[in-house]
């Protein structure tokens, strides 16, 4: 891959490679979320999918995802725009609002694990939705936008 493809090739046009490497590994993704009806505002959980590994912050299944969680999001550049709860800081939000991407960012560091040493990720820093009532849900509210949860 040519240095800085990202900045060149549109997100529509990116090999499954390409796509693949935009993401930086933060699992914020991963993270359940939970909507206000009335204002459609999201608010962000310390709870993650069932299929996380929060040790790692990788899908224990990443090909069957689909399957075994059927709300998991299949990214693609036609339903970016319309995914409002992407992390500000995900690559595929900023490349698709035009922005650059952050210095940490695995392919502008150049290392895989920049996004975790830097704080950019959930690792370490969440549980599994398994592990509380639904109910309970509201009481993981946490703001990952800057505030260590």
């Amino acid at each position: 891959m040519s240095e800085k493809w990202w900045e060149t090739t549109p997100l529509k046009d990116m090999s499954t490679e390409q796509w693949e490497a935009l993401c930086d590994g933060c699992a914020k993704c991963c993270l359940l979320k939970l909507e206000d009806e009335d204002t459609g505002e999201i608010a962000y959980t310390r709870l993650h999918c069932k299929l996380l590994d929060a040790k790692t912050c990788q899908c224990a299944d990443y090909e069957n995802r689909k399957a075994i969680v059927p709300d998991c999001v299949k990214l693609t550049p036609d339903k970016l725009s319309e995914l409002k709860w992407m992390p500000k800081t995900c690559a595929y939000r900023l490349l698709n609002e035009g922005k650059p991407l952050f210095d940490w960012h695995p392919l502008i560091s150049g290392e895989q694990a920049s996004v975790h040493r830097d704080g950019h990720s959930i690792m370490g820093r969440t549980f599994s939705e398994e592990t509380v009532f639904e109910d309970d849900q509201f009481d993981w509210i946490v703001d990952w936008e800057g505030n260590e949860p």
